[in-house]
């Protein structure tokens, strides 16, 4: 193979993914970024970006080469694309946009994925773009904005950092940025990105506001089709409607149609389109706004009329028109697409009288119509700017075809360029007599726009936009009306120079249907009028009513003979009626007034060349009528503005001529001059704001009268001279509004008197200029009010514009005393914030760049900024002036560092007098902002405006600053203060910044120059503050807080950041974190002895800086704890306050997120060495670093799963912590979690459990009035102030949950326990009676309530993937009710979606326990607890002793059956043995969790004949279960008897009696296991005592059987009755002895408890226990109470009936809490009553007795006690008969000798074993 060698391609990307199928190769995907190293033979070794440490090879086909630089920093090249900046940032945007984007898919955010997606899909378009390198600078610095403003739009809606920028889209840089620059910068793209939002959130509610801001605003319009049926040509006039006016506002566009149902000029056919242009804000704002369209068609009088006949045609008729309201277009209210059609159907003509306006007026109102399917489909879309902008953003919409049709009128805002000189005609009404003719006439108007020679000027006449011009207009023809009203609008454009000698001629002619009669008809009547009226102005806009002529035709058409006479008539009143009479002086013979017609016109002139203002005209020609000059001065202020506007340039030639030719007097001086200042403000108005351009032009190059100078000043001067003196100065405002230009015309015509004269008069100019300054500081002083104030206001406002004019007149030191006293001699408090914002516009000058003017002017602003901050006055303006001076100050400074890299003694002298004017800012004003900020409220938004001006402070200062600026203080406790508010508001912003998160530039710039401030007054405090005598504890431990802060800020942890960001982050500013860590580091260890006085009490900030996760900053921090240990241990002797300290914090900060596994390891070994280096602190030290690593590792388990879905493991990671709080005797952190364990059961309805561990809590508290140390967590915590208090509170809660858990007997447990505290201690008998009754309550849901038993179910983690509380240990769950265990295991699985669930329940061997995956083994266990002695051989409701089978359980066992010895496939029970493995656990269950870990296992196994035994007990044990529950509840179904007693009975699926005797009962089993003889016989007796079950069972499927079912239970009968013989024979006799319960007549029943003991050793001893003293037996009445409290009697169904008497003796109340906590069941023991027969004893003594315990004479052993009594228990089949017969059969077993007859001839029956002595109650956990 080639050898690998460097290569010239360093970048590349990879095009495809690339696997890693070998050892050496790099694994690549799709899109990830390589550093090529070397190449060999088609292969490249290298690393990837994302991974720099991982190095390997990869095919070189696989990568795309990128264009790079090489960047030299430090040892290491830097490779960087060689890319645009944009293209970078795109490529960059687009990756951390990807990963977000499949983030969102898999949220299941669909609509923002959606978004995301098409943003991402521009972008890359985009991006192409950029790389092509073809398009046009303009174009690319469009597309370029549009690049940046999608990626900050989608960077603010994906919570991404916002990303500031210049004016070029180049990203800001804050090396080249001031702070308070960046601020702003940050606050103009935050508003920029939420205008956007918005406008996008509108826009998606169908609310667009896109272009709202811009001056004009354009209608798209293209109409798609026109479908009517006409059969002729027709012409489509349409235009934009005003409804509230009753007019329209736009120019028509024109569509010619042919008859054949498209376009006449074909080219058009998809291609009409038209641009309403010129619309502004005010139109937008109409109430409604309408697209109209009028149809005329062209041809015949009448679609009606046949061929027959010659027919005129060419006739314009009116056909319909079509409304659509277009209102919600134009306000942006719904979309606004172009490719959306919209439908406007055809209103049709019904009358000759309909015109079309009038149609269109009534359309607007009306309701839908029957348009047959005929009408317009258009398109709509709003375009925004003028139209040249529009022609570049949309050129696919807007070219050089489309039609425009412009506004009739100005646009609200006026274009130097936009020149116009159109005349809008429209023809309104008109009434004409019938003369001759019997009917009205059908007239059409003619107009066309002849010269003074009546000869037609050609093609001056547009009907509308998109038609060609013409030179005659004819007008609609109405059918035989009167009153004609046509209301049609056209364009004359006469070129200008023609305007004054044309004029507009009408002529009308009747037209005819019939073509001969059209052909004879002539011109009946004329009328004409003048464009320019005869003073030669235009003529005047409105409505015009026009002399009507009539005569000979000819005549009517020679403008010789009508020119000389009126073409309006004379009239007040705008219109004349009709037929008035009317005369006109001097007519000719040839040509007579038409008397009884009339015509109106109305018409608008939008021309920039042409006026209808005499007054303007008259000053334009001021030299033809001198006399006249003043008054036409004065009127000037009240022309019309467009028309001054338009005549700008004209207007100030006049006046300055007026000026130069009257230069010897000063008569027009004031007139001109206030002429001129009216119209330099109307250039100042918005509409004509683009004007302010042509001003300027016109200065610079026309302007050129060299004397205007002295009297523009003279005036000025005189004027401000007045107002000083107090003279009325009304207008002095206005001329203080224009006084920029004011002072440009002066400046440029000193200029051009300098050029001309050879600079002659400069002393004598200055001295003007000089004179009036001082009259203007003059009058800055005067205190009047009036016009006077506000003189003062305009001035502050309008002076700063003209210095940067005046800036080269005057040396910098004169300029700056000049503004130094214009601001201070004004009165105090009077026009602050104009004085403000005038020092504001003042430093934004070119002025205030000169260091000699900013000192002095500084010297004014400064005392003021300092004044009015202290007093929280006028702050915004504060703001932004200091934001200005600052601002300067940082340019100056950085002028002044590249001066002196060029020059450096030039460059030194500029830095020193910038570091002045910083020294002057920072004296005056660091210290009182510093406090504003403290003043103000968080919430307040101009605290983050001064913040950034602190920061900027802070950047300027470099060391002299800082220690100028503390040597300055003039004492140490003033100092003092200001560095402990300085600390304090540090940590205040660092903890809560101002900023909001996504300002990470701001915030790291602030970081950046706090970094610096602290370590400088570090400084100050080591030199001034650290000597016995000025050491200050307060100042130092605020340091090392505000410090500790800074480095733990969320905004500087860099791994929490993308590599992207983090890498940017270090580039720029580096790792912040162990800077400071450093400093506090030296600060520490330079406090010497003064250490013990922060101990404990910096233990927790140092916590949590060496708790960032940061390497080096860790191994050079975590030495400062043994320094504090070791300080304390030479004090004291130990170090338990930073012990304690230490665990306390360790605790919340673990908890809160800090910490990890690396950080445990470090802590020990670096604590570790440390101790072993001082052999005084080697044991104590370990043992200490042993004792947190414990914690550490208990907290990093519990905070690996708090967060979980799942909190099963979140409880156990808190057991362990309250655990290892308990040992290590830390109270108050073993209450909070116990509390936050409490928390996790309630949240889950784990009850049972929530009450348990709150029983924790209340066993810690005694019955006592002592304060409560350890309050309970809640709202109400805070009013119990006692341990007796809290301990009722929470003993209140204990029952409610034990009640919602269903856990009524311990419940109860806790009542009694109140009950005697309330009854014994505190005699409150109200709550005494109260827990009582809820007592009784827990009695009664025991009984009556389902309360289904839980299933446990074993589980165990296995493998080394699991954390390490769970891994290889198994664990007993306690289930919910009705929880099967496929749901269990889902549920178990869940956090672990890896994890193998192990099929076998053996347990796994090493390969699985060593193995670094995750198993898990589930499987059900069943409760093996012992019978509970108090329950044992009692006849008791199974609802009562269910609930102990399976509660208060610590051992549980599985069963797993396996075949041992030769299989005997006709008997599977012969080799059926049992593995039994028992688990016990750490605690009982149920307790504080649902869980608990295996503490320990045995397993053993079970015979076939021992499994046969165990076998028949549970089968007999469900016989009487069954029973007994008949018994009770007479409505059961009766299938389960059925089924159960059926399965034992019938020989068909009987299996077990004779699988048992063929397996066990052979001579052969018994020869080959002869040490069995004892269980065969025991499972001999068990089989013979199912018959007396089975016989109870049958007899109570009798009672019960339906007729349907009385065949199956008669056979039942029968094979009962064989079985029963069959065993009888070969097993014996047995008669079960039955109980009769006589409370309420309950039926007898009976109960199967067995006993254990007794099955596991057969050869249990025979003989008697003995006989219990007789005792004396109470009096009849006592005996009659004792029987009526016990409501008991039994009856033994035998050879003989005896009574016997039990009695409940009593238990005392436990005194060992402790051991009470372990156990759940209260035992209580039967005693037998002693009164009765002798020979009554052995039946009596078959009922559990009291051993040792002597009966009171009431039975019951003393005063009965509810606490230790059980509920009364219903009358059972007992089983202690049934042991007796069971212990008889055992004596006649063969080989026993049975026992002798008693005296009374009955066999005597065995006494059972005496129960042990009374027992504690047992209450567990």
């Amino acid at each position: 193979m080639a050898p690998w060698l460097p290569t010239k391609e360093k970048f590349g990307v990879a095009v495809w993914n690339f696997p890693r199928t070998k050892e050496h190769h790099l694994p690549l995907q799709i899109g990830e970024m390589v550093h090529i190293l070397q190449a060999s033979e088609g292969w490249y070794c290298g690393y990837s970006l994302r991974n720099r440490a991982a190095r390997g090879i990869f095919p070189a086909s696989l990568i795309r080469l990128k264009g790079t630089v090489v960047e030299q920093r430090g040892v290491q090249d830097s490779v960087v694309p060689s890319e645009m900046p944009t293209v970078q940032e795109i490529t960059t945007t687009l990756r951390e946009w990807g990963t977000i984007w499949k983030q969102l898919y898999v949220a299941g955010q669909t609509e923002r994925y959606g978004q995301v997606k098409r943003m991402m899909q521009e972008l890359l378009e985009q991006r192409s773009q950029l790389l092509s390198g073809t398009l046009p600078k303009d174009q690319l610095l469009r597309l370029r904005k549009e690049v940046t403003g999608t990626m900050d739009y989608g960077n603010k809606i994906l919570a991404l950092d916002l990303v500031v920028r210049d004016e070029e889209e180049n990203i800001l840089d804050p090396d080249r940025s001031s702070v308070i620059s960046l601020f702003q910068a940050h606050r103009r793209a935050a508003q920029t990105l939420t205008q956007r939002i918005q406008e996008e959130t509108q826009r998606a509610a169908g609310r667009g506001t896109h272009g709202s801001s811009s001056p004009s605003h354009n209608l798209y319009l293209c109409v798609r089709n026109f479908v009517c049926h006409i059969g002729e040509e027709a012409q489509l006039f349409m235009a934009l409607y005003d409804p509230g006016q009753q007019r329209i506002i736009s120019e028509n566009y024109v569509i010619r149609w042919a008859s054949t149902g498209v376009p006449q000029d074909i080219e058009l056919l998809n291609n009409l389109k038209v641009v309403f242009t010129d619309l502004g804000s005010a139109d937008l704002k109409r109430e409604r706004l309408f697209l109209v369209c009028q149809i005329i068609r062209v041809g015949r009088m009448d679609l009606r009329d046949s061929h027959s006949r010659k027919l005129s045609t060419g006739l314009r008729r009116p056909f319909g028109i079509s409304v659509m309201d277009i209102t919600d277009i134009t306000k942006g209210t719904c979309d606004s697409d172009e490719d959306k059609q919209h439908f406007i159907p055809v209103h049709l003509v019904a009358a000759d009288g309909d015109f079309l306006h009038t149609m269109i007026r009534k359309a607007v109102e009306g309701k839908d119509i029957n348009h047959k399917g005929q009408g317009l489909w258009v398109s709509l879309k709003m375009l925004w700017g003028d139209l040249s902008q529009v022609r570049k953003d949309h050129p696919h919409l807007v070219d050089r075809s489309t039609a425009v049709a412009r506004k009739l009128g100005y646009p609200e805002v006026i274009m130097p360029g936009d020149v116009r000189n159109d005349i809008y005609l429209t023809l309104v009404q008109g009434e004409f007599d019938k003369g001759n003719k019997k009917t009205p006439k059908n007239v059409e108007v003619t107009v066309c726009v002849c010269d003074e020679a009546g000869n037609v000027v050609q093609n001056v006449i547009h009907a509308g936009a998109g038609d060609s011009p013409s030179s005659h207009y004819r007008s609609v023809v109405y059918y035989q009306q009167r009153h004609q009203r046509w209301m049609e609008t056209l364009k004359i454009a006469v070129p200008i120079e023609d305007v004054h000698r044309t004029h507009l001629r009408f002529t009308f002619r009747h037209r005819s249907s019939s073509d001969s009669k059209d052909r004879s008809e002539r011109i009946f009547s004329m009328a004409f009028v003048r464009l320019m009226r005869p003073d030669g102005t235009t003529l005047r806009d409105g409505e015009h009513d026009l002399v009507l002529y009539k005569g000979d035709s000819k005549k009517l058409e020679d403008a010789s003979v009508y020119l000389s006479l009126p073409s309006e008539r004379n009239l007040s009143e705008s219109k004349l009626l009709s037929g008035s009479s009317f005369r006109v002086s001097g007519a000719t013979p040839a040509l007579a007034v038409s008397s009884r017609d009339s015509f109106q016109i109305s018409t608008l002139v939008c021309s920039t060349k042409l006026t209808q203002n005499v007054n303007l005209l008259g000053l334009l020609k001021w030299r033809s009528k001198p006399s006249l000059l003043c008054g036409n001065l004065q009127k000037l202020m009240n022309v019309d503005g467009g028309e001054v506007i338009k005549f700008l340039q004209d207007t100030l030639d006049a006046l300055f001529s007026i000026m130069m030719e009257h230069s010897d007097t000063d008569v027009y001086d004031t007139l001109v001059f206030d002429a001129l200042v009216f119209i330099v403000r109307l250039v100042a108005d918005r509409k004509f704001q683009h004007f302010n351009t042509v001003l300027e032009a016109y200065i610079r190059q026309h302007f050129s009268a060299t004397l205007a100078y002295k009297k523009l000043l003279s005036v000025l001067t005189q004027a401000v001279e007045q107002a000083g003196r107090g003279e009325p100065c009304e207008s002095l405002p206005g001329t203080f509004k224009a006084l920029e230009y004011i002072f440009k015309f002066i400046l440029r015509s000193r200029s051009l008197f300098a050029q001309l004269y050879e600079g002659k008069e400069v002393a004598e100019f200055q001295r003007s200029l000089q004179r009036f300054f001082l009259a203007l500081n003059q009058l800055m002083a005067s205190p009047l009010e009036g016009p006077t104030l506000l003189s003062q206001g305009a001035a502050l406002k309008y002076l700063p514009s003209i210095l940067d004019d005046v800036f080269g007149i005057f040396d910098s030191s004169t300029l700056g005393a000049i503004l130094r006293d214009f601001v201070g001699k004004l009165l105090p408090q009077r026009l602050l914030k104009q004085k403000l914002q005038s020092l504001s516009d003042i430093s934004t000058s070119r002025a205030f760049q000169s260091h000699e003017c900013r000192e002095l002017v500084l010297q004014a602003a400064l005392p003021i900024l300092q004044e009015l901050i202290q007093a929280g006055e006028e702050e915004d303006a504060c703001i932004q002036l200091l934001s200005s001076i600052l601002e300067v100050l940082y340019q100056a400074q950085k002028s002044a560092e590249g001066l002196r890299a060029r020059h450096k003694d030039r460059g030194d002298v500029e830095l020193a007098q910038v570091k002045k004017h910083i020294q002057m800012v920072l004296e005056q004003l660091l210290h009182t902002v510093n406090r504003r900020v403290i003043v103000l409220e968080r919430e307040n938004p101009l605290r983050s405006h001064y913040v950034a001006c602190m920061a900027t402070i802070l950047s300027q200062m470099d060391k002299e600053h800082y220690s100028t600026y503390i040597q300055a203080f003039p004492s140490r406790p003033e100092l003092m203060d200001f560095l402990m508010e300085t600390f304090i508001l540090f940590k205040d912003l660092i903890g809560k910044t101002v900023y909001p998160g996504d300002w990470v530039v701001m915030n790291m710039v602030q970081n950046r120059e706090f970094l610096r401030a602290i370590n400088q007054f570090a400084t100050t405090l080591t030199e001034m503050f650290l000597s016995n005598g000025d050491f200050e504890l307060q100042l130092w431990n605020n340091y090392f807080h505000l410090a500790v802060a800074f480095l733990t800020q969320d905004s500087l942890q860099l791994e929490n950041f993308s590599p992207a960001k983090r890498n940017s982050i270090l580039a720029k500013y580096g790792d912040m974190r162990a800077t400071i860590g450093a400093s506090i580091r030296d600060m520490w260890y330079s406090l010497g002895q003064r250490k013990i006085e922060f101990i404990p009490g910096m233990v927790g900030p140092i916590l949590e800086m060496t708790l960032v996760p940061e390497l080096e900053l860790r191994k050079s921090t975590i030495p400062i704890f043994f320094d504090m240990m070791l300080c304390e241990h030479r004090l004291t002797g130990s170090f338990s306050r930073f012990e304690d300290e230490l665990l306390r914090r360790l605790d919340s900060e673990v908890e809160g997120g800090r910490g990890d596994e690396q950080y445990m390891q470090l802590f020990k070994s670096i604590l570790l060495s440390c101790c072993q280096s001082h052999p005084e602190l080697a044991k104590p030290g370990e043992d200490f670093v042993r004792l947190v690593s414990e914690l550490l590792e208990r907290l990093l388990d519990y905070r690996a799963v708090m967060n979980d879905e799942n909190k099963t493991y979140s409880m156990s990671c808190t057991v362990n912590l309250l655990n290892f709080y308990k040992e290590i005797d830390r109270q108050a952190m073993y209450i909070r979690y116990l509390y936050k364990l409490k928390d996790l059961h309630i949240s889950y309805e784990n009850y049972t459990e929530g009450a348990y561990t709150l029983l924790l809590h209340a066993r810690l508290l005694t019955w006592s009035e002592e304060s409560n140390a350890a309050p309970m967590p809640g709202q109400h915590s805070l009013q119990l102030h006692t341990q007796r208090q809290l301990k009722e509170a929470l003993y209140n809660q204990i029952i409610q949950y034990f009640d919602q858990g269903k856990m009524w007997e311990e419940a109860i447990h806790i009542c009694k326990e109140l009950a005697e505290q309330y009854e014994s201690h505190v005699f409150d008998y109200e709550m005494l009676s109260d827990i009582l009754q809820r007592e009784a309550k827990f009695y009664e849901k025991i009984l009556k309530v389902l309360r289904p038993s839980p299933d446990y179910f074993a589980v165990g983690y296995y493998g080394q993937g699991f954390p390490t509380f769970l891994r290889n240990k198994v664990f007993i769950y306690r289930g919910k009710e009705y929880e099967r265990r496929e749901d269990f295991e889902m549920q178990l699985l869940s956090p672990f979606p890896n994890a193998e669930k192990l099929k076998s329940t053996s347990p796994p061997g090493q390969d699985i326990t060593h193995s670094p995956g995750q198993y898990i083994q589930c499987f059900t266990v069943q409760p093996a607890e012992e019978a509970k002695v108090r329950l044992k051989g009692r006849s008791i409701p199974e609802q009562i002793t269910n609930f102990y089978k399976a509660n208060h359980v610590q051992r549980f066992s599985y069963s797993r059956p396996f075949k041992r010895g030769p299989n005997d496939p006709d008997n599977e029970f012969a080799n059926m043995w049992i593995e039994r493995t028992t688990f016990r656990t750490a605690y009982p269950l149920p307790g504080i969790l649902r869980w608990f870990v295996v503490t320990s296992t045995e397993t053993i196994i079970i015979s076939p004949l021992e499994n046969a035994i165990e076998t028949m007990m549970k089968t007999n044990e469900k016989i009487t279960s069954e029973i007994n529950r008949h018994q009770n509840d007479s409505s059961l179904p009766i299938n389960p008897l059925s089924m159960l007693l059926n399965g034992i009975v019938d020989p068909a699926v009987m299996g077990g009696f004779s699988k048992y005797e063929k397996a066990f009962f052979q001579e052969l089993y018994m020869q080959e296991h002869p040490e069995d003889a004892g269980k065969i016989e025991k499972l001999k007796d068990l089989i013979a005592w199912q018959i007396p079950l089975l016989a109870e069972g049958i007899r109570i499927h009798g009672q019960k059987v339906t007729e349907d079912l009385r065949p199956f239970h008669e056979r039942m009968e029968q094979c009962f009755e064989q079985l029963r013989a069959k065993v009888e024979s070969q097993y014996g006799v047995r008669e079960m002895m039955f109980f009769e319960d006589r409370r309420s007549g309950r039926p007898r029943s009976i109960a199967w408890v067995p006993d254990w003991d007794q099955l596991n050793h057969t050869g249990a001893s025979t003989e008697a226990p003995p006989t219990p003293k007789p005792a004396r037996g109470p009096s009849e009445s006592e005996d009659h109470r004792n029987e009526r409290r016990e409501n008991r009697a039994s009856s033994i169904f035998s050879s003989r009936r005896q009574d016997s008497r039990q009695s409940i003796s009593e238990l005392p109340e436990p005194k060992d809490e402790k051991w009470r906590l372990s156990c759940n069941v209260s035992e209580s023991s039967l005693s037998v009553d002693r009164k009765q027969p002798l020979q009554s004893q052995a039946a009596a003594g078959a009922q559990p007795s009291a051993a040792g315990s002597s009966p009171s004479p009431t039975g019951f052993g003393g005063r009965v006690k509810s606490a230790s009594k059980l509920p009364p228990l219903p009358r059972k089949f007992s089983p202690a008969v049934y042991e007796t017969f069971l212990e008889q059969s055992d004596a006649a077993a063969p080989g026993k000798a049975s026992p002798s007859p008693t005296a009374d001839g009955n066999r005597s029956l065995k006494s059972p074993p005496l129960p042990p002595p009374k027992s504690k109650r047992l209450s567990q956990l």
